[in-house]
């Protein structure tokens, strides 16, 4: 995305003894940010006298993949406010703009493209960021990003501003106005300054990464290094409550049985609404009744075939996602939204003021489930009972870069409870060397018939341990780690999925980089050792794994490595050899490919017993158009032992997406799943031997902002095996659905 410091870092700790570091960082710049109370056309025409007044700052450092260097193209950023809004335009020459790349695009899908904007540390913490960008054809991406120990961004935070962009004979140019209500700010009549990089992303060959700010690669912070921005002294005191109320109706057909006619559904109708309420500068309050979780777009498919673990998803509702970053925890993973699957109604508190940063998350569910963990893989289950969940989150800030945090989930129903308290926090010792922990305690009642079903106690009770260190450095970096999770931990409200192990971690690497027109523009190596046992001292997995990797021509990036290993799984050790290859190119101006492909011996889960297989995932975007851009995604895998094939998986993802305009898009999924298992490989189970499912997506949308939306569109679902002759359609739904943004 826009990420300037492209290396791997790991968490940092405050606390155990350890004192907070203050770092002497480059100087940043100072600007005075103009008031003007004239109007914008937002139109992308930079032809108002207002922006020959307003804060002119130059954006003229590359930072890849030269560091601090002078940038290739000119670009100029002018800003000012009004009390309510800030505006930024961002002027972007290009030498050529026939070689511009972009299109019309759904939001938060320009990453790729040329494009423009702002990443704002509007409290001046040096740790939390909102990012607003905008490509050459006027689509908007934003982002949530944290900088505690290295920079992480959220795509999925959706906030409503308004933007424009134009593509002319010299470049192309964007403007952009942002409510200071979407921003968090300090609560002070005083002028206000705030940490500040304006960006440019410029896909060539190689790609441009440009900003006002030239990066030190040797210093882990990133917004530490920001220019300052001073001003908003004439800030408007204004009502911040939106409300977005909804309407959706639904019908759904299905077979009793397959294969049979239809049975037709009724229409469900239905209705609720979402409240955000900016109660003061610190302070938002989310809430929802009756919220519509529907999901407009299906999930990427990920093959769940010879795996132990749970899937992972990312999250999408909206609900869950603005002020989720104030939820995030380091290494261990408490809260994991996507736990809390049908609740009728949410209320969620989330702040900061100045050192303090505290969350809240109050939500019920229909419809709950848990992952059982152990060493050997996780079980999904289900609960029986409604629960109600709740999470409180604090966080004190120290020093620089440090800070120490407490969390606690707890979800209860029936005879069942779940709660879980931890304790994380995050020091450095210097500009590169840090240190992080995280210790969490989970107390676990089970209801007896759930305790029956699935051979677990009544009462359970446990503790989970990490302690990681890191020197990361422009040239190299060297990282340690140490993780304890014992057999009776669950984190039912998090993303936990294996227990009762110790596992110790030893990596470092090495990194060169080249002349701007090298055939290679950056390269090194990464090596990892790591050693797991179960907490009776029983070696559960011993792994050594490798790679090099490197920026290349076409806009490329690859990984070639591989990985031997030593896994205990029932009773037996089983000696895997793999290896693998990772690349992402652009071919083509308008062409991307990502190719992940590995080869080698694996363990057959489903028999217990060591196989030789592959998995290989293909995925091609092709903007056809400036209105029509096709995605095509290809995963297969197959499993042989002893010569006996054992299964093959074929698996496709096809989209296309038609903006109309900027507001007005028609979007066509469809996925299809082939497993083909040999009935004789399978040594303790019966299966299907052909396992085929498909799924169908059509929806047009038209999106005012991300709140005021209009839907309507059409799903199937269906399925093949062994008592059917061909593919069949089992389920299939209409729906429609409105939602509009009050600001109030």
């Amino acid at each position: 995305m826009v990420q300037f410091k492209c290396v791997p870092v790991y968490a940092s700790v405050f606390a155990l003894g350890f004192s907070a570091a203050s770092f002497a960082y480059p100087p940043a710049q100072n600007y005075s940010l103009v008031h003007l109370q004239e109007q914008v056309q937002l139109d992308g025409h930079l032809d108002e006298s207002v922006w020959q007044q307003a804060t002119k700052v130059q954006v003229n450092t590359q930072n890849s993949p030269l560091e601090r260097a002078p940038s290739p193209v000119q670009t100029t950023a002018y800003m000012f406010e009004d009390g309510r809004y800030f505006y930024i335009a961002i002027d972007a020459k290009d030498p050529n703009p026939s070689q511009i790349r972009g299109a019309l695009r759904d939001r938060d899908e320009l990453w790729r493209d040329d494009n423009v904007g702002i990443v704002i540390d509007s409290l001046n913490d040096e740790r939390n960021a909102f990012e607003f960008f905008v490509n050459a054809f006027g689509a908007q991406g934003d982002i949530l990003a944290t900088d505690f120990d290295n920079w992480q961004e959220d795509p999925s935070w959706d906030a409503i501003w308004y933007s424009a962009a134009k593509i002319n004979d010299d470049g192309y140019s964007v403007e952009m106005k942002i409510p200071l209500t979407v921003l968090s700010l300090p609560k002070t009549k005083e002028p206000i300054t705030w940490g500040f990089s304006v960006a440019r992303n410029y896909p060539r060959d190689p790609l441009y990464q440009i900003s006002n700010v030239g990066f030190d690669l040797d210093i882990k912070c990133s917004f530490c290094q920001f220019d300052k921005l001073t001003g908003l002294a004439n800030r408007t005191t204004q009502r911040d409550v939106m409300v977005t109320p909804y309407v959706s109706m639904q019908r759904s057909d299905s077979k009793e049985s397959v294969p049979g006619p239809w049975v037709d559904g009724d229409a469900d109708y239905n209705a609720g609404v979402d409240l955000r309420w900016r109660v003061n500068d610190e302070t938002l309050v989310n809430a929802t009744i009756n919220p519509d979780f529907s999901q407009v777009e299906a999930d990427a498919i990920q093959l769940d075939v010879n795996t132990n673990y749970s899937l992972y998803y990312a999250e999408k509702r909206p609900f869950f996602l603005d002020g989720s970053s104030f939820f995030q925890t380091n290494e261990l993973e408490l809260m994991y939204s996507r736990t809390i699957a049908d609740p009728d109604y949410g209320l969620k508190v989330t702040g900061k003021n100045s050192a303090h940063t505290y969350a809240m998350l109050v939500a019920d569910d229909n419809n709950p489930s848990v992952h059982l963990p152990s060493n050997q893989g996780s079980s999904p289950a289900q609960l029986n009972e409604q629960v109600v969940n709740m999470v409180g989150r604090y966080r004190y800030d120290v020093g620089q870069t440090g800070g120490v945090g407490v969390m606690m989930t707890h979800r209860q129903g029936g005879d069942y409870h779940n709660t879980v308290i931890g304790v994380d926090g995050t020091s450095s010792f210097n500009d590169s060397d840090s240190i992080s922990y995280a210790l969490a305690y989970a107390d676990t009642q089970n209801d007896a018939e759930f305790a029956a079903n699935w051979q677990l106690d009544e009462q359970q009770a446990g503790t989970a341990v990490n302690l990681s260190i890191e020197r990361l450095k422009r040239d190299y970096a060297l990282r340690a780690q140490v993780e304890q999770v014992s057999e009776d931990f669950r984190a039912d409200m998090g993303y936990q999925p294996k227990s009762n192990y110790r596992e110790i971690e030893l990596g470092g690497g090495q990194t060169w980089y080249g002349e701007e027109h090298a055939w290679l523009t950056k390269w090194g190596y990464d090596l990892e050792w790591e050693k797991s046992y179960d907490l009776n001292g029983e070696l559960l997995e011993e792994q050594f794994e490798g790679y090099v990797f490197g920026d290349g021509p076409l806009m490329s990036n690859y990984e070639i490595g591989g990985w031997h290993s030593e896994e205990l799984y029932y009773g037996e050790y089983f000696t895997q050899n793999n290896g693998y290859i990772y690349v992402t190119a652009r071919p083509l101006q308008d062409l991307n490919y990502t190719l992940y492909a590995n080869y080698g011996s694996r363990i057959d889960y489903s028999n217990v017993r060591l196989g030789d297989g592959a998995d290989i995932e293909n995925t091609f975007s092709w903007d056809v158009s400036q209105h029509l851009q096709l995605q095509l995604s290809y995963n297969y895998s197959f499993l042989d032992v002893k010569d006996e094939n054992v299964y093959e998986a074929h698996q496709f993802d096809v989209r296309m997406y038609y903006k109309f305009n900027i507001n007005s898009m028609l979007k066509v999924i469809w996925q299809f799943e082939d497993i083909d298992r040999n009935q004789q490989a399978y040594l303790y189970r019966q299966v299907h031997e052909r396992n085929r499912d498909f799924g169908s997506q059509v929806v047009y949308s038209y999106m005012i902002n991300p709140q005021s939306v209009f839907y309507l569109g059409y799903s199937d679902s269906g399925y093949q095996n062994d008592n059917l002759d061909e593919l069949t359609r089992t389920d299939r739904t209409f729906f429609t659905k409105i939602s509009y943004a009050w600001q109030l």
